[in-house]
């Protein structure tokens, strides 16, 4: 049962489990069951089947994606800057006109009046990176040239394509059948609905961008609460496995991609586990802003949580609509999520980079950890110390602080790197932008990013002396 209060709803009771003898389970149509399994084996090729591309193993998503932005860059940054300018436009008729405009209606674009300025500024700045006006200062490749060349480019690239994919697979029954099977372990773990490791496996495998994507549409279908959100978004939109193999690459340490990514894995876990148990994310209300539709609440083997996960799928592939019309709304969905964030991911993004590049900020502020690193037993401490700090700009840049230190203090940073999560240039104001009403605000993310980097330290540091002492660094 749930109650309305203004335009939130709470669920008042949790209905007691029921075992798989108290469900109705579903008839297995050739039709629906056809759907499913053709919708989750599109979505599993393209999200998680390993191929070789370019001498590394990656995935369709991410060779789709690279295709589009190396063939055709210009056509990209055309894309990119249109997309940006169109959602800058539209949130201001939207802003003016409240919602609608000569008969459209443009209430998805009505924003809080900050992210209305960060989407002017968005606006202004589209056109000055596209056509590489003012100082050089502004288009390095570590500001600007990453800013519009790399993130912009890729987040506009990923949201539509991944969309179309991540809408059949999820609208087909993907969603239940993850979700069913994976609630013993998310709800008591994470304290979130079993559902929320799709979102996850979108992040590990794709891009936190479709992660995010799908938060969103499962939020506005009552099938997440505010806090259920603001868990999924700050702990579980991950960097991709492709991008840690970046960070190896970078540092050198590509043979030890399976331990970086081990200790990264078991680095989001147990951060995971303690975040959600305090404030901020705590202290969010369980509302809804759709009338709630919580998973069902089951109890039984794993035999009966299979049988209960097939059913649920079919159930939902019979009702879903047809592979065009969901590629269809997911292309368009994502165009439209796209147009949101892009300009504000430049602005805050852009200003982030400048500000670790041309200003001494993060040194002065690393400066006070360095004690604390060389108390972990990390070598090169002094360098190491701001890395730990910058990360909070963009996950990229620690990486290139220190790829003149000893391994131990490159492993060190690149698991702390790719576990920090939160960085404005990109998922910061993604996530304030998305999920303004929620509401997850900046202070919450800078505390958040605070306190991962205090449970990561000590953690990354063990795992270091150990892989060190097993004689693997």
């Amino acid at each position: 049962m749930s109650t309305e209060t203004g335009s939130t709803y709470t669920v008042d009771t949790e209905p007691s489990a029921r075992s798989i003898e108290d469900v109705d389970l579903q008839e297995f149509a050739m039709r629906p069951v056809v759907k499913f399994v053709v919708a989750f084996l599109i979505g599993g090729v393209f999200f998680l089947l390993p191929v070789p591309y370019q001498g590394e193993i990656t995935v369709p998503f991410d060779i789709a994606v690279s295709t589009i932005t190396e063939t055709f860059p210009d056509a990209v940054g055309v894309y990119s800057l249109a997309i940006i300018v169109a959602g800058g436009l539209l949130t201001t008729l939207a802003m003016v006109s409240d919602g609608e405009f000569q008969g459209y209606d443009l209430s998805a674009f009505e924003t809080s009046g900050v992210f209305w300025l960060l989407r002017l500024a968005g606006l202004v700045l589209a056109p000055i990176m596209f056509l590489k006006l003012g100082p050089d200062w502004l288009h390095t490749p570590g500001t600007g040239g990453l800013m519009w060349g790399t993130l912009v480019y890729s987040v506009g690239i990923i949201i539509p394509i991944g969309a179309i994919f991540i809408t059949i697979f999820v609208e087909l029954g993907g969603l239940e059948f993850v979700g069913t099977l994976a609630r013993p372990v998310m709800k008591p773990l994470f304290k979130v609905p079993g559902r929320a490791a799709l979102d996850s496996l979108a992040s590990w495998v794709g891009s936190y961008s479709v992660g995010l994507y799908v938060t969103r549409n499962v939020f506005e279908q009552g099938g997440y609460h505010k806090r259920d959100v603001f868990t999924i978004a700050t702990c579980f939109s991950t960097v991709s496995v492709g991008f840690v193999g970046v960070v190896a690459a970078t540092l050198e340490m590509l043979p030890l991609f399976p331990l970086i990514f081990a200790a990264y894995f078991v680095c989001v876990t147990i951060t995971a586990i303690i975040l959600v148990r305090i404030p901020p994310i705590s202290t969010t209300p369980p509302e809804y802003i759709a009338e709630p539709d919580p998973e069902l609440a089951f109890s039984g083997s794993p035999g009966d949580y299979v049988k209960l996960a097939i059913s649920e799928a079919v159930g939902k592939a019979e009702e879903g609509e047809s592979f065009a019309q969901a590629a269809k709304r997911g292309f368009v969905d994502g165009l439209q999520l796209t147009s949101l964030i892009l300009g504000t991911i430049l602005a805050v993004g852009l200003a982030a980079t400048l500000l670790s590049a041309n200003t001494p900020v993060f040194d002065i502020l690393g400066k006070p950890l360095t004690p604390v690193v060389a108390a972990l037993g990390i070598p090169n401490a002094e360098t190491v110390a701001p890395a730990t700090i910058v990360g909070i700009t963009e996950m990229y840049v620690p990486v290139l602080l220190v790829t003149g230190v000893a391994v131990k203090a490159k492993f060190f940073v690149a698991v702390l790197a790719v576990s920090q999560l939160i960085f404005f240039s990109s998922v910061g104001p993604m996530i304030m932008d998305m999920f303004s009403d929620v509401p997850i605000r900046f202070r919450d993310l800078l505390a958040l990013f605070v306190l991962r980097t205090v449970i990561l330290f000590p953690l990354i540091a063990g795992i270091t002396h150990l892989v060190a002492a097993l004689g693997l660094l």
